[in-house]
């Protein structure tokens, strides 16, 4: 995947009302379906390792290191320019980080464990285990660390428009959707550039961090099957965030 450097709004993406005064607060409001202080994740079923083959042939850590900072800023300008359409003050997210060992940052008084990547309201920051990411990124390919980057970056939306669930699985495919949205727009507004294989690509790392098949649907951290997390996905990618149930 390429980031262009023009952006250009996609006709009629203006946030769905962004909803009739939702506060754009931060602090301890916590994350849908989270206790204030509590990380929201992506799911840690990616490949954990960095050897095997590159899917597309994206190796370097330079390349890496360069989609992460083009996915951050992305997910930035594509929110800024919602909020501001909406009438509404945005504000980025205070700090996205790395980690390559169990504890080494922490969310409040919780651990972040390896092989993972979350959003952590306490701190207003996105944390990231870096050889984890990186494995991820060789094996799935690049516009895994896109949907990566956008899924977490959805959860500090989440947090910032007050949005919460009863359930964990609610939020998690809601910010699935809402990455989806963010990436199906910016490759109308061509901001971003599809390579050939970016579409299997999405589905093939949604497949990766999908819970297991007998894994309740109402239980504590469930993030949807792959085929929840597929469909919640391409939601927001044709439809835009109308379809993501911000309202």
């Amino acid at each position: 995947m390429t980031v262009e450097t023009t952006y250009r709004s996609r006709p009629g993406a203006a946030v769905v009302g962004l909803v009739v005064a939702l506060a754009v607060t931060l602090g301890c409001m916590g994350t849908p379906g989270a206790e204030p202080g509590e990380p929201s994740a992506t799911g840690s079923a990616a490949p954990s390792g960095t050897s095997g083959e590159a899917v597309d042939g994206t190796m370097s850590v330079e390349e890496f290191e360069r989609d992460i900072a083009g996915a951050v800023r992305l997910a930035e300008q594509y929110w800024q320019e919602r909020f501001t359409e909406s009438g509404q003050r945005f504000e980025a997210v205070g700090r996205v980080l790395t980690y390559s060992r169990s504890g080494e940052i922490a969310c409040g008084q919780q651990e972040i464990p390896r092989n993972n990547a979350v959003y952590c309201p306490a701190g207003d920051f996105i944390a990231y285990d870096v050889n984890w990411a990186v494995g991820a990124f060789r094996q799935i390919g690049d516009a895994f660390i896109f949907f990566l980057l956008g899924h977490e970056y959805a959860h500090a939306i989440q947090a910032r428009l007050g949005i919460r669930h009863q359930f964990t699985i609610q939020a998690e495919l809601q910010a699935d959707c809402m990455a989806g949205a963010y990436l199906g727009d910016s490759v109308q507004s061509r901001q971003l550039d599809l390579q050939d294989g970016d579409l299997d690509e999405f589905r093939a790392g949604l497949v990766a961090v999908g819970d297991d098949p007998d894994q309740p649907w109402f239980a504590e951290g469930s993030h949807g099957t792959a085929e929840q997390r597929i469909d919640s996905f391409f939601r927001g990618y044709d439809r835009s965030f109308a379809a993501c149930d911000l309202t």
